[in-house]
């Protein structure tokens, strides 16, 4: 190794990155297996068996290309302040595919090997959009502007990374405080606390520490932890994905909308990435996703990896390349011997979670130091759908947890209470997309360039014709939707006329001059 890369492949700032990344990553990992086993009653031999391991294995393929990826970057540019890509799966696909995959086809079969290869297929599928999708990505990033990427990315950074976490916060403040103030002093401010300790340590081990101290954690718990250990490694189940396709068209529907959000989210995590000062490859980086989300469907999982959020964050920790594949090896053991439920048995949740709170606002934050002060109001129009996706998660939850819908409930009662469920159900489904399509709306408005605008309403009202945004579900010109079409397609009308009067705008004021002359 050349002297250049000396202390480059892991550096102090890898530390408090590896800890969160982990963290973030164990806790989708075990929301998964709680509700494959759980919710969706699998059996253990399936969840343990399969797909587990073919999680970790997925995990770790990707975050080893991403450290490939910042070696030769950091080599290419001479630069020791690199920071690779970080790795995870999409957490969004976690509760789509067992909600809207698994859930619905075991039950109606009871068969749990069909609903296996079902999600297979749905998997495979996403994977290909992203593979497809890698011979645009570079044209799309050029054709939307920087400010829009970023304030979608910090919308789904605030509202999907950050904002469940702060509540966990405030759930256990005699833990999470303290370790939200240390997170002040040493990653906000100037004069950290224990310099000479790694921020990310310091953070697990006093959290820790206090939630033993006020008996937050449960002894029994490790006992139990210990029952999911064994080894695991992965196996093949292309057959099982073969057999599959012919059953899997109806479910596919699903896929389609939630492919294209995960192929933003990469986009937006590059863009991100690119805004820090590492340019890395478009394609490259999506193929990466989408391979190694392929081998992990053939060796049994059905939930594609993504570039996870919080690039800007851990760069801004001082992280270099070695934490992304650190996390990636470490998914992947952890998931071949079943330690994952072990290791939150001794490290409470509270001390991991303020680590995502910070993510979350240097995400938030990246966007407002990129963008020009024209462009600022395009930021909280873009929040818009984020915050209504997430306000309509937390209304369904609610209502679910009492035994009942928004439907059954009726939307006029709940509007009567001062929740508008019909406007969340529009606003909050499709967020990803229709964030987009928003900003660009209002981006090119302010910056008068009516022609591309135009186009953002069409899109949107293709998008909706579909039921790809503002809808619960996909399908050609529902009812529901067809108010959204032809309103988009005004929006675009609107720029259209706009664009002719900017155009014989010129021409009616040399009329007006030479009349006067």
């Amino acid at each position: 190794m050349d002297q250049m890369m000396k202390g480059f492949l892991w550096k102090k700032g890898d530390w408090a990155a590896y800890f969160g990344l982990l963290a973030n990553n164990l806790t989708n990992l075990l929301t998964m297996i709680a509700l494959l086993l759980f919710v969706v009653g699998f059996p253990e031999d399936i969840v343990y068996g399969r797909v587990v391991p073919a999680f970790g294995l997925g995990i770790c393929l990707a975050s080893i290309c991403y450290f490939v990826f910042g070696y030769y970057l950091a080599k290419k540019t001479g630069r020791k302040d690199v920071t690779a890509l970080p790795s995870g799966p999409s957490a969004p696909s976690i509760f789509t595919v067992t909600f809207l995959v698994i859930l619905p086809v075991y039950l109606s079969t009871k068969n749990a090997e069909f609903a296996f290869q079902i999600a297979l297929v749905w998997c495979f599928f996403e994977a290909m959009i992203l593979v497809v999708g890698s011979f645009l990505g570079d044209t799309i990033r050029r054709m939307i502007p920087r400010t829009v990427l970023l304030s979608c990315l910090s919308g789904l950074g605030l509202l999907l990374l950050a904002m469940n976490p702060m509540l966990q916060s405030f759930e256990t403040p005699l833990v999470a405080f303290a370790v939200l103030i240390i997170i002040f002093l040493n990653w906000f401010g100037k004069s950290p606390l224990f310099a000479k300790i790694p921020t990310g340590f310091l953070l697990l081990a006093t959290g820790t520490a206090l939630a033993w101290i006020f008996g937050l954690q449960d002894p029994a718990a490790i006992a139990a932890s210990m029952q999911s250990f064994g080894f695991n490694p992965p196996t093949v189940h292309i057959d099982s994905l073969i057999q599959g396709i012919p059953h899997a068209l109806p479910y596919l529907a699903s896929a389609v909308p939630l492919g294209l959000a995960n192929y933003i989210f990469d986009l937006e995590n590059i863009e991100s990435a690119h805004a820090a000062g590492d340019e890395y490859n478009t394609r490259k980086v999506m193929l990466a996703n989408g391979i190694s989300s392929i081998i992990g469907c053939f060796c049994g999982n059905p939930y594609p990896v993504t570039v996870y959020v919080g690039h800007a964050g851990w760069k801004s920790l001082g992280a270099g390349i070695g934490y992304t594949v650190a996390t990636g090896l470490s998914m992947f053991i952890i998931s071949l011997f079943g330690l994952g439920a072990f290791l939150l048995a001794v490290i409470p949740v509270a001390a991991i979670v303020p680590i995502l709170v910070y993510i979350g606002i240097v995400t938030a934050n990246q966007v407002v130091r990129e963008t020009p002060k024209l462009e600022v109001p395009v930021i909280f129009i873009c929040m818009f759908p984020w915050i209504a996706n997430w306000a309509l998660t937390l209304t369904n939850n609610v209502l679910s947890a009492a035994g009942t819908t928004g439907t059954k409930v009726g939307a006029a009662v709940l509007a009567n209470k001062g929740v508008y469920y019909n406007g969340l159900v529009h606003l909050g489904n499709g967020a990803p997309l229709s964030s987009m399509v928003w900003g660009c709306i209002a981006i090119f408005a302010i910056t008068n360039k009516p022609l591309r605008a135009a186009i953002a309403g069409a899109t949107g009202s293709v998008l909706s014709l579909f039921g790809i945004i503002h809808a619960p579900t996909v399908g050609f010109a529902h009812a529901s939707s067809m108010q959204f079409v032809y309103a988009y397609l005004m929006v675009a009308a609107i720029f259209v006329g706009k664009h002719m009067m900017d155009r014989n705008a010129p021409q009616a004021q040399l009329q007006k001059t030479n009349a006067k002359a």
